[in-house]
């Protein structure tokens, strides 16, 4: 005869009783996991449902025929331009907008006015002028020369603040184009004083200047489908959208300049001498950097600048929405040539002495690891050089990008200065992918261009050291900003010139929703496949947000518009808490003696983030293994580890009475565990738990973020374990951005403040009793 177990039975109606709380879809039932719906636009002929271009999907084509002239001795840019544009469109054109980007510096220019300001302590003299735009910015801005027809015959035009409007003789019907010229001039300004992308930098030390020349030109406005012409205003942040065309650019400098421009120079023969003519060949079959200009040619230069003679360097590009140059004479360049899907790529880099320790031994391979990263997970590049320069700064354009990276004077730098300047070559060359060929709209949506690129940033920097310290991509790192009030948080989807925490907001959150898509939510091969879908779908052309969340959804056959709604609408940040544990098991008839002692939970360290395990467990080989040159002194010095320790309180232990020794046979090893969690943050994510157990295993159990689907606030589940549990963390890996650990473990677990991880790690760096560990290396073992 059987005894029906009182306390059984009441496991069971936990069972049934949770379940009904979770069928029941009163208050806890919210829109979470609705569908987007309208909240994105309705599918056309150009856009389709699946997120691919549409049948009818059209969009605009500019090529530029250009003149330019550096005056370096004026600090003045000449320069003519011829452009055709071609009308693609089913629209009639009445007129044409082009953007003045260099009218940023127009002391007139009303974003020069709009943006609060606070005195700070101390003050600098570039702070005190940036008070007085009118003075500080005097002769700054665009001059508009000239503007004709083919035929040189004068147009009408409107200049508004950085935008420009032409006004066509004759309205450009669908498939017709228009040919115009513009002559222009402007006042070259000292970026590092006045800010902006372009300018000049000037060296004191030997009186000679860097130049970086972007944004220069009248370029083309984007007219497209979804918002007709894309003339919003210039104001320093939100960059640029343009159409993509077929450049000639010549550019006249001094004699002794060496330029680094977009696309490939024709013209070689004529500017270098015969032995740098040589080691430019050589360059192209190099499997390490050659020095085509090199250290002591640059130290020479400098010592008797040439402001007298000119050179004129030629160069193309196709099919690229933008270009972008550098000069001076101040650079070395090295180069190799990579093969990249059948064809030779030249990695580059252009750099002054102050940054030639770092640069000659990093740049140009950190450009050609970038480029075969990206390409494995996105598109095989499709130009023929990438370019990084040196220029005390972050910028990119088509094939060429400016960095920062410079060394003290005796070539030491410190380990912080090293991994930036890596991180930062990544990213900017990264941007050739997007969104200089997956070209969306960076005046919009800063995300669509910044986050993506941050997230593929991240992936390319775990593959260069799976020990590299990145500073975005790992979940946790975004959990200060996710824990900042509700008033100093705005969506992703928030516009570009309206975004206060630009960096995290742009960058950091975006960038850390994709590794948690790709790590937690989809999985690898799933995300993988439909994030190359997308670039492979929108390359070369002009995607909007909609588009790239119907396609991760099409091609991976994941419905994530509660993500969307969650990580990209919303503001709500994950905290999910463990509330509460029981524990049962089956007894005949006494109570189960506990003991308590003291444990450590087997949980990853928080240098050990998800993505670091799981390439070293699928084989990635990391570049620092390829080549071993690229190691240094910080490489074989790494700081300590936390070390994460708990207490074990006394668990809530259930009694069970007997049943039939047969039946008791089949569950007396089990151990049930009944877990109540909490939804604190808002965001609902997927519940991962890592069970640690008394005989020292551990196991991690994932449970779908459709577990809120019906209660969003609460859930109970209970798990059945067969062997005793000693302990439960809950994302162990750091894996979803939860802002409160706190409440992530079973029994509760001592989370270490900011300041004793601080303590620990700099204790660890004196034990290792070398001064220059903490203060700057020259990248020797």
């Amino acid at each position: 005869m059987k005894k029906i177990i009182t306390l059984y039975a009441l496991l069971a109606a936990g069972f049934s009783f949770s379940q009904n709380i979770q069928n029941n879809p009163k208050s806890n039932h919210g829109n979470k996991f609705e569908q987007l719906g309208t909240i994105l636009p309705t599918p056309n002929s150009y856009r389709a449902a699946s997120g691919a271009p549409g049948n009818a999907y059209w969009q605009q084509r500019a090529d530029y025929d250009i003149d330019a002239f550096l005056n370096e001795k004026e600090l003045r840019l000449e320069g003519s331009e011829q452009v055709t544009y071609y009308n693609n469109s089913p629209d009639v054109l009445n007129y044409l907008w082009l953007q003045l980007d260099e009218n940023q510096h127009n002391p007139n220019n009303e974003s020069n006015y709009f943006d609060g300001s606070k005195v700070t302590q101390p003050l600098t003299d570039v702070q005190l002028d940036g008070l007085d735009p009118k003075k500080q910015l005097k002769d700054g801005g665009v001059n508009i020369l000239s503007i004709t027809d083919a035929a040189g015959k004068g147009l009408s035009y409107t200049v508004n603040y950085t935008m420009m409007r032409i006004d066509l003789p004759v309205p450009l019907k669908p498939n017709q184009q228009f040919v115009f010229k513009v002559k222009w001039n402007y006042k070259i300004p000292e970026r590092m004083k006045v800010g902006g992308r372009g300018g000049y930098e000037y060296f004191e030390g030997d009186g000679n200047s860097l130049f970086t020349i972007t944004q220069w030109y009248p370029r083309m406005c984007v007219y497209n489908d979804y918002g007709g012409w894309n003339n919003k205003q210039f104001t320093g942040r939100g960059e640029f959208a343009l159409a993509f065309g077929n450049f000639k650019v010549r550019m006249k400098v001094p004699a002794d300049h060496v330029v680094a421009a977009t696309g490939v120079c024709s013209n070689y023969a004529e500017v270098l001498n015969p032995a740098q003519l040589a080691k430019w060949t050589a360059s192209q079959t190099s499997d390490k950097p050659v020095e085509i200009v090199t250290l002591e040619e640059a130290k020479a230069k400098e010592k008797a600048p040439d402001y007298t003679n000119f050179k004129t360097w030629n160069y193309t590009a196709e099919n690229v929405r933008d270009f972008a140059w550098g000069s001076s004479r101040k650079f070395v360049w090295d180069a190799m040539g990579i093969k990249q899907a059948g064809k030779t790529v030249m990695c580059m880099s252009y750099y002054p002495k102050e940054s030639y320790a770092l640069y000659s031994k990093y740049s140009t391979k950190t450009v050609a690891h970038t480029i075969r990263t990206y390409s494995k997970y996105t598109i095989d590049y499709p130009y023929p050089t990438a370019i990084s320069v040196e220029a005390a700064n972050g910028m990119e354009y088509p094939m060429i990008c400016f960095n920062y990276g410079r060394t003290e004077a005796d070539g030491t730098y410190t380990e912080k200065t090293k991994y930036g300047m890596i991180g930062v070559i990544i990213h900017e060359v990264g941007h050739n992918f997007f969104p200089m060929i997956v070209n969306s709209d960076e005046r919009q949506w800063s995300w669509m261009d910044e986050g993506l690129n941050t997230f593929m940033q991240f992936l390319t920097e775990q593959e260069f050291d799976n020990n590299y310290p990145s500073a975005r991509g790992p979940a946790y790192k975004i959990v200060d900003y996710m824990k900042m009030s509700k008033d100093q948080l705005e969506p992703i989807m928030t516009n570009s010139e309206n975004i206060n925490n630009f960096g995290a907001n742009a960058y950091g959150k975006p960038a850390t929703a994709l590794n948690i898509l790709r790590e937690t939510v989809m999985g690898r091969e799933l995300f993988d496949f439909a994030f190359k879908q997308y670039a492979q779908r929108w390359e070369f052309r002009h995607p909007t947000p909609a588009d790239f969340f119907r396609t991760m959804e099409d091609a991976s056959g994941v419905d994530l518009d509660w993500f969307w709604r969650a990580w990209f609408y919303d503001t709500d940040p994950v905290d999910i808490s463990l509330d509460s544990v029981k524990a049962f098991t089956l007894t005949k008839g006494k109570e189960v003696e506990e003991k308590i002692e003291p444990v450590k939970i087997n949980r990853p360290d928080a240098f050990d983030h998800i993505s670091k395990v799981r390439n070293r467990e699928s084989g990635i080989k990391f570049l620092v293994d390829i080549d071993t040159s690229l190691r240094d002194y910080y490489y074989y010095n790494k700081p300590a580890e936390d070390d994460y320790k708990a207490k074990l309180t006394r668990n809530e232990n259930a009694k069970l009475s007997t049943m039939t020794d047969e039946e008791f046979k089949k569950y007396e090893n089990n151990y049930y565990y009944e877990l109540i969690f909490s939804n604190k943050g808002g965001a609902v994510m997927p519940i991962i738990i890592q069970w640690n157990y008394a005989d020292g295993t551990s196991e991690v159990e994932r449970i779908s973020a459709y577990i809120w689907r019906k209660d969003e606030n609460k859930v109970t589940k209970t798990f059945v374990k067969y062997k005793e549990v000693k302990s439960i963390q809950i994302d162990p890996y750091r894996e979803t951005a939860d802002i409160n650990e706190a409440n992530n473990s079973w029994p509760k677990a001592e989370v270490k403040t900011r300041m004793e991880i601080f303590k620990s790690k700099r204790s660890a760096r004196f034990d290792n009793n070398d001064v220059n560990f903490m203060q700057k290396a020259k990248g020797k073992k």
